[in-house]
């Protein structure tokens, strides 16, 4: 395989950020998923507000918005993107302790929003666990995974 063969490298084998300059811009949109898990119990005390730091869903959202919007600042090869919208959302099932957490990006732009879709909805986990931690410290963050994305050359794509 040559650096030919790789997009992200240059003809010199160094890494090297794709130029979409050429590219006409296209309607973008991504979605990710992360499942946090933690107890019955703990879940409960997150529902009624009655943990230490406080609303924690509103905050994870926050964070999760911030986040989609620094991520080429967090991953080197990825390119600045004019957001047009960012939606994170919880489905909370309280008997088994989970929260699935689901971002949303749209942007119409030169290259997809995948990897802020990702971020975002990392962070948006994160968040959950940073303002949990004390309540439980064994929660997990599980499954973090595009869902689907579509726009650009490539098409819709959907997870199976």
């Amino acid at each position: 395989m040559t650096s030919k063969d790789f997009s992200h490298l240059d003809e010199t084998g160094g890494i090297s950020m794709v130029d979409v300059g050429a590219k006409r811009p296209t309607v973008r949109e991504a979605v990710a998923a992360a499942t946090v898990r933690m107890s019955p119990k703990t879940l409960s005390r997150l529902v009624a507000q009655a943990l230490p730091k406080g609303d924690v869903l509103t905050t994870a959202k926050v964070a999760g918005v911030l986040a989609a919007k620094q991520t080429p600042f967090l991953i080197p090869l990825s390119h600045p993107i004019a957001v047009d919208s960012i939606d994170i959302t919880f489905d909370i099932d309280q008997k088994a302790g989970t929260i699935e957490v689901r971002s949303i990006v749209r942007c119409e732009g030169k290259t997809g929003v995948e990897m802020e879709a990702m971020t975002a909805c990392a962070v948006a986990s994160l968040t959950i666990y940073d303002m949990c931690k004390s309540a439980e410290k064994g929660i997990t963050i599980d499954g973090l995974q595009l869902v689907r994305k579509s726009g650009g050359k490539s098409g819709l794509w959907e997870r199976a």
